[in-house]
């Protein structure tokens, strides 16, 4: 079992920033990667960005150049530096932590983008 506390999300104006950070309890042996997912109102959640245990990254296309996943595996933690937000970066943000076998999710974090 894998529990996730995910923090970070807020109001912010359109070209802002925000860091969302996801830490990890639990199983952390079995963790392969690390990411995070969105989804907004009406939509079907989506990828945002992925990091692999041995660092590999991938992103939406809607976040590359502007968002940035990290890790930081002493402290079992994901991050997410978003930088030059947009109104339609507006959503609830979802850490998920996968093991190879299942996926596990945060409570999510709301994100709103002020135009």
């Amino acid at each position: 079992q894998v529990q996730l506390v995910e923090s970070g999300g807020g109001l912010v104006q359109a070209g802002g920033s925000l860091r969302l950070s996801c830490a990890a309890s639990g199983l952390i042996f079995s963790i392969k990667a690390m990411g995070w997912y969105r989804q907004a109102p009406g939509k079907q959640r989506e990828l945002v960005a992925l990091i692999t245990n041995d660092g590999s990254r991938n992103y939406a296309d809607s976040a590359k150049g502007r968002f940035t996943i990290s890790r930081d595996n002493a402290k079992n933690t994901v991050y997410l530096q978003k930088n030059s937000l947009k109104p339609e970066d507006t959503a609830v943000y979802y850490c998920i932590v996968n093991t190879g076998v299942l996926d596990y999710w945060g409570q999510g974090t709301q994100v709103t983008v002020s135009s």
